[in-house]
């Protein structure tokens, strides 16, 4: 059955008509004649078979009829204009709009960025740093960057990196007054914890150390702020492999012991399984995926 729609002309001569009650400005706006406004006026009462519009004096006043109409295709109008400026925002400069943990963009992907930039300079990217995600992507992000599983139905999820945590600790620890020389010297230390104490119960049970109490040690918010705290002597932190990397190639974090803990989550890239292919989501993708696939970190997955 096809759609019964006005004359689309006459339809955004009247809203602007409408909207300023003044067919001049809706003329001035419309960058048309006042003669062509009212015409196009003429042409959807017509269509309509009822007058959207009184004339009084020197005044426009809509007529009930009209004054119904515009308010039930104000919104309409206004959705168009917002859809309109978000596409071409979009496209401005080749933009390409990336959501990330917070986390990962500060320790991996903003580091890494300039050696994109220098590849791919027409693309625009744009950082958008978020705390979770929903499992789906919404209309202003291209490319995410997620942490978990990788079910995430109608996807494409790529794993970058897959998780294992490492226990660090600031180099001065080592050289301090408690020892660090078997996992057994774990009893003798702050533990940091990242979000609950589950890592740290997990590392302990695996590895059967006795006498570690768990349920002690700060909790913080984000894997970031337990990175930093063991950076600066205030405990041992079971690290993230991928977020810990830098502050164990600058020297800043240690690993006192060859034992980890693997996890069943990863870092994976991802996109709409139609547009993985095509255009700048695939050329971003295929950078990480080379970026990922030749780091030292990657040889854990």
């Amino acid at each position: 059955m096809s759609r019964r729609l006005p004359p689309l002309n006459s339809l955004k001569a009247f809203e602007a008509a409408a909207r300023h009650l003044s067919f001049t400005r809706a003329a001035e706006e419309l960058f048309v004649t006042q003669a062509a406004v009212s015409h196009q006026i003429k042409s959807l009462e017509e269509f309509l078979g009822l007058k959207l519009f009184r004339r009084r004096n020197r005044s426009l006043l809509l007529t009930e009829e009209g004054q119904g109409y515009f308010l039930d295709i104000k919104d309409i109008f206004t959705s168009i204009a917002e859809a309109t400026d978000k596409v071409l925002e979009r496209s401005e400069k080749g933009a390409l709009t990336i959501s990330l943990p917070p986390s990962f963009a500060i320790q991996w992907l903003v580091p890494r960025l300039a050696d994109f930039h220098q590849q791919e300079p027409d693309i625009d990217v744009r950082i958008k740093a978020v705390d979770m995600d929903e499992g789906s992507l919404t209309d202003d992000v291209d490319v995410a960057i997620y942490y978990g599983r990788g079910n995430w139905p109608g996807l494409k999820a790529d794993k970058l990196y897959q998780e294992f945590l490492v226990p660090l600790c600031s180099p001065q620890l080592l050289i301090g007054e408690k020892p660090l020389e078997s996992l057994g010297d774990l009893r003798q230390h702050n533990l940091l914890h990242d979000s609950s104490r589950k890592e740290w119960k997990q590392f302990v049970k695996q590895n059967e150390i006795d006498g570690v109490n768990v349920n002690h040690g700060p909790i913080f918010s984000h894997s970031t702020m337990v990175l930093q705290a063991a950076v600066h002597g205030q405990g041992i932190a079971l690290g993230n492999n991928v977020l810990a990397q830098p502050e164990i190639d600058a020297g800043r974090l240690i690993a006192p012991f060859e034992e980890v803990l693997m996890t069943k989550n990863a870092f994976y890239v991802v996109c709409h399984d139609k547009q993985a292919e095509t255009g700048r989501i695939a050329t971003f993708r295929d950078w990480m995926l080379a970026k990922a696939a030749g780091e030292p970190m990657s040889s854990a997955q």
